[in-house]
């Protein structure tokens, strides 16, 4: 699933852990929303690196005087 989609499963099991008191639920809720975090984070991974490289380049270039 999405990371977007993971993150809300998780909210509303902690929620509906909370209101029935199944501690289980609310770790299972815990759980998935803690993986959706997670895959939020690991998807901009790539984004941020192609970023950075392009910011080490433009600078070795100015630096060159291109």
């Amino acid at each position: 699933m999405g990371a977007l989609t993971d993150k809300i499963r998780g909210k509303a099991k902690q929620l509906e852990g909370k209101l029935t008191g199944n501690n289980v639920l609310v770790a299972r809720g815990i759980a998935e929303k803690a993986k959706g975090d997670l895959e939020g984070v690991a998807s901009r991974i790539p984004r941020e690196m192609r970023r950075a490289v392009r910011g080490v380049v433009n600078r070795a270039n100015t630096k060159r005087g291109r």
